[in-house]
């Protein structure tokens, strides 16, 4: 199981990387277009909805690589049982507040499937495609801190923790600016 769910985090980092190499290509793309007077228009509607894309898929993996904004320096500062204890509550007040999220999103994008909701720019689509990836998105990251949090409770030390630890012990500090 910790495979699977370690590739399916990979797999999604991936796919929002991706999503950020589509952006460059196709803000280029429009750019040159716009100099050959190229049609170009429809183009920031799907780059808005690949950065979207590029952000919830993408969330998962940077939880679990370290690279989530967390502020840490209460947590720093505890002995190591009630820093596990603070961890805890924390996983948990995440994992409810996503879950809270994960679950509009989905009925949010179920809504406007139900009702074949069109997007309104230039580029017209059933909105529930877009919409997708941000349900998929929180799912994903519901998941991550499900796996987080189970591990924590069953006395390991979190993902994160130990990603920024390694990257500290090999000497880089750049993600702590």
């Amino acid at each position: 199981m910790r495979r699977f769910l370690d590739r399916l985090y990979d797999g999604a980092g991936a796919l929002g990387a991706l999503c950020v190499f589509l952006i460059f290509v196709l803000m280029i793309w429009a750019g040159v277009g716009r100099q050959l007077n190229w049609r170009v228009s429809g183009v920031n509607d799907i780059v808005a909805w690949l950065c979207a894309s590029a952000s919830f898929f993408a969330m998962a993996h940077a939880f679990r690589h370290g690279d989530f904004v967390r502020v840490t320096l209460l947590l720093e500062k505890l002995p190591p049982a009630a820093r596990r204890v603070a961890e805890v509550a924390c996983l948990l007040i995440a994992l409810v507040s996503v879950g809270y999220l994960t679950w509009w999103a989905t009925a949010f994008t179920w809504e406007s499937y139900e009702f074949a909701e069109m997007a309104t720019g230039l580029v017209v689509i059933p909105i529930w495609i877009p919409q997708s990836v941000f349900a998929i998105g929180c799912w994903l990251f519901l998941v991550a801190l499900a796996d987080e949090l189970v591990g924590v409770l069953r006395g390991g030390t979190p993902s994160y923790q130990r990603a920024v630890e390694e990257r500290h012990a090999a000497g880089d500090f750049s993600s702590d600016i």
